[in-house]
């Protein structure tokens, strides 16, 4: 950063933008409703075919819903690896916007990186602090 900062380094934004989005779009208003049908299993033949074809049918079901969380997971990810990537790219951003001072002066430059460096690790080691205090 210190390096950054001497030479005047710039961040350019290109990070997509994603405000094409409206809501309502993807969840429909609707609430579906389920109504619970009564099976009866009637002879001990029919119970075991029934029995078969529900456990055929709740394993369908099982894998259905692990690739649904798997999805939702991978989503779950992505949205937050670009909260990341947000955070720091606005920091750096933040920091770097000081170049203009810096650029050609080597001990301004280190008190910079070294006073956004301490301050941007100071506040996660911060939370982790009051976690301990808390439990």
């Amino acid at each position: 950063m210190a390096y950054g900062l001497y030479k005047g380094i710039g961040l350019i934004d290109n990070f997509p933008k994603f405000q094409c989005f409206k809501r309502g779009n993807l969840i429909g208003n609707a609430t579906p409703t389920f109504e619970t049908p009564s099976i009866d299993g009637g002879d001990v033949i029919s119970g075991l075919v029934l029995s078969i074809v529900l456990w055929i049918g709740m394993t369908i079901l099982l894998v259905v819903l692990l690739i649904i969380l798997e999805a939702v997971f991978w989503f779950s990810l992505f949205i937050l690896l670009a909260m990341l990537y947000w955070i720091f790219f606005r920091a750096l951003k933040f920091v770097f916007n000081k170049s203009k001072d810096t650029k050609g002066e080597i001990a301004i430059s280190v008190v910079y990186a070294i006073t956004y460096t301490l301050l941007y690790v100071g506040w996660i080691f911060g939370i982790v602090y009051l976690t301990e205090m808390i439990k």
